[in-house]
């Protein structure tokens, strides 16, 4: 019996249990493999439930874990760190036919693991206003000039509601004021211990992108711009400041 046809076995209960199997006490292992199955596969769904609330609220628990299953059953766990288990069901969400009928659902988990990847992140301090003031004081740097940002920090932009969706089941909102056809750009953040969900302009998130893809500030400044010309360069600096979201300052090293 090899572990490669038991881990099938026990994700695929359309499989027979492997050959081999014994209890110690002389029960039938079929059944004992079946309740051990069923325990692995519960387990599972559980750990999604507890990543995606959000998700599995907008579409009630019997149909989330319904889904879960077969996700369960066709993605098993790569790592023993159960925390980041999920990664690939919000793409899993967009090619469900059941859930078709709701567009935002795959967002709305994606914007749910971006929150778990920020609260593992690692924790860097953020720079303090006074190098930021040096740093653009001089002008002619500033074409060069590269910001890195926390690792905590993500952006999604989305077709959907997915802020104020994700807003009115933290009880931030009212869920009947929401209209979820409406794009909305969330920025995700780890502000000391808190993680933290925005609602940001679209090019605010263009901005932030482009600095993550190491491009100068200029650029990304440009980019955004190029957007909307009312870009508030400075508004989205001073928030990114603020949530001491900015680790350092250099000169760019690869994209100009």
């Amino acid at each position: 019996m090899s572990e490669q046809n038991f881990s099938a076995a026990l994700l695929n209960p359309d499989l027979s249990i492997p050959a081999g199997l014994t209890t110690w006490n002389g029960s039938d292992p079929a059944q004992r493999f079946g309740i051990y199955r069923n325990n692995i596969i519960v387990s599972l769904i559980d750990a999604l439930a507890d990543t995606f609330e959000v998700t599995q609220e907008l579409v009630g628990e019997e149909f989330f874990r319904a889904m879960a299953r077969l996700y369960a059953c066709a993605h098993p766990p790569h790592s023993r760190i159960m925390a980041f288990y999920g990664d690939s069901f919000p793409e899993f969400i967009a090619k469900f036919p059941p859930a078709a009928c709701l567009p935002y659902l795959a967002d709305v988990a994606r914007l749910e693991y971006l929150r778990v990847i920020a609260h593992h992140a690692a924790d860097l301090p953020g720079v303090g206003a006074d190098a930021v003031a040096s740093a653009f004081s001089d002008d002619a740097a500033l074409g060069t000039l590269g910001i890195t940002l926390h690792p905590s920090v993500a952006v999604l932009a989305s077709g959907s509601a997915v802020v104020s969706l994700w807003a009115a089941h933290q009880g931030i909102m009212e869920l009947s004021t929401v209209a979820p056809d409406v794009p909305e750009t969330a920025l995700v953040l780890r502000h000391g211990l808190d993680v933290e969900v925005m609602q940001i302009p679209v090019a605010a998130g263009v901005f932030i992108n482009a600095l993550q893809q190491g491009y100068s500030l200029d650029t990304a400044a440009a980019n955004a711009a190029h957007i909307d010309d009312e870009f508030d360069l400075i508004g989205v600096l001073s928030l990114l400041l603020q949530k001491s979201a900015i680790t350092t300052l250099n000169p760019l090293r690869r994209l100009s």
